[in-house]
């Protein structure tokens, strides 16, 4: 091989200048250029509108899919900022919409990051062909578009209202997306785990991509987790032999609250969710920390009833899962997450703080309620023999 052939220098090099490189390799900053990466367009427009309503500023998001391919997100809080001056609640709105944020990931225990990892709405400008903005705030109404990430008009007063908040709609650029279209279903998904995750939350979203087939879904859940297990067992749920366990703690251990709801029901699946800060998880510590409560004081009330002796193994934990359909959400002050996708929970004191917690508050509850911790035990035991 030649010095010329293998020569690399400073002109091999290719500087990409201003949102080139978002344009050139959208996949870094949003996953893909499929409908899973407009999916997370429209999580990083609302993660700002979701935040003010969790913070108390707003009282609702409403994301709208239009029928010329664009997506509006609404909130009634106080409005951006509109310029930089004295603006204490987060950056102005051209900022906002042309500067990517400098605190990607995931945030702490009050925030929550809905997009692939939070490089916020100027990146969904920069992969858009067109982008709009109009803010409410203190009885001014500001507009102003932008174009690939570009503004194209100055920021311009457009009358005067009386109600507040933010408007954000953007079309996701053809020439980088492509024919991939928004999954309602997708979207419907997520908005739904994060109201169930977060009591207070409002969302509605609604499709007028097909005026003759339009749909508007809402939703609000102020029993939290436990809204969310009744949701996920269904019709099972009549056929449950216990009530759904549910508390909320603090631990100062691991610098943030748990949230945990469960219950068995007679279907033979399990059905167990995980989250951290309102993310899905596949595993990790707050996982493993749940099925070792559960496991220890299951065990330890059969013991006590004379179900096991003292030589039984414990029972195992794909056997108490049977039937059991459970949310454990955590939500910390400094999430450790293994891996670029951050699907498994890393903080090693989590799971020893949701273990006790788990197994104090399941081993209080068959102590108290000894008819039903019969029918849960015995179907147990039962299942134990069977293997």
């Amino acid at each position: 091989m030649s010095e010329e052939s293998t020569s690399y220098d400073a002109s091999n090099i290719q500087v990409l200048e201003g949102w080139d490189a978002v344009r050139k390799r959208p996949g870094m900053y949003i996953g893909s250029t499929s409908e899973r990466g407009l999916r997370h367009m429209v999580f990083e427009i609302a993660d700002r509108a979701v935040n003010e309503v969790l913070d108390g500023r707003a009282t609702s998001v409403d994301v709208t899919l239009t029928p010329d391919g664009g997506v509006y997100v609404a909130d009634d809080g106080p409005g951006v900022p509109i310029d930089e001056t004295g603006a204490s609640d987060g950056p102005g709105l051209e900022a906002l919409l042309t500067q990517m944020q400098a605190g990607t990931g995931v945030a702490g225990r009050h925030d929550i990051t809905l997009g692939f990892c939070g490089v916020g709405p100027a990146v969904v400008n920069a992969l858009s062909q067109r982008m709009t903005a109009e803010v409410r705030r203190e009885g001014v109404r500001w507009v102003q578009e932008y174009v690939r990430g570009v503004a194209t008009t100055p920021l311009t007063e457009a009358g005067t209202v009386t109600e507040s908040g933010t408007t954000l709609a953007f079309w996701p650029d053809a020439g980088i997306f492509g024919a991939a279209e928004f999954s309602f279903d997708g979207l419907e998904e997520r908005f739904r785990e994060l109201a169930f995750l977060n009591q207070g939350l409002e969302i509605s979203l609604t499709d007028l991509r097909h005026p003759d087939e339009s749909r508007s879904v809402r939703f609000w859940f102020p029993g939290g987790a436990r809204d969310f297990v009744a949701f996920r067992d269904g019709h099972a749920a009549a056929s449950a032999p216990m009530d759904t366990i549910v508390f909320e703690h603090e631990d100062p251990r691991m610098a943030g609250v748990m949230e945990v709801a469960f219950r068995w029901c007679s279907c033979p699946e399990e059905r167990v969710r995980s989250f951290a800060n309102s993310r899905p998880t596949i595993n990790g510590t707050h996982a493993v920390g749940f099925r070792n409560g559960m496991t220890a004081a299951i065990t330890a009330y059969a013991r006590e009833q004379g179900l096991l002796t003292a030589t039984d193994p414990a029972f195992g934990a794909n056997r108490i899962g049977e039937g059991l359909t459970a949310v454990v959400s955590v939500k910390l002050d400094r999430p450790e997450f293994e891996g670029s996708t951050r699907g498994v929970l890393g903080n090693a004191e989590v799971r020893d703080c949701v273990e006790q917690a788990v197994q104090d508050h399941l081993g209080r509850w068959l102590k108290e309620d000894p008819e039903r911790a019969a029918a849960v035990i015995d179907r147990i035991v039962q299942g134990a023999r069977r293997d």
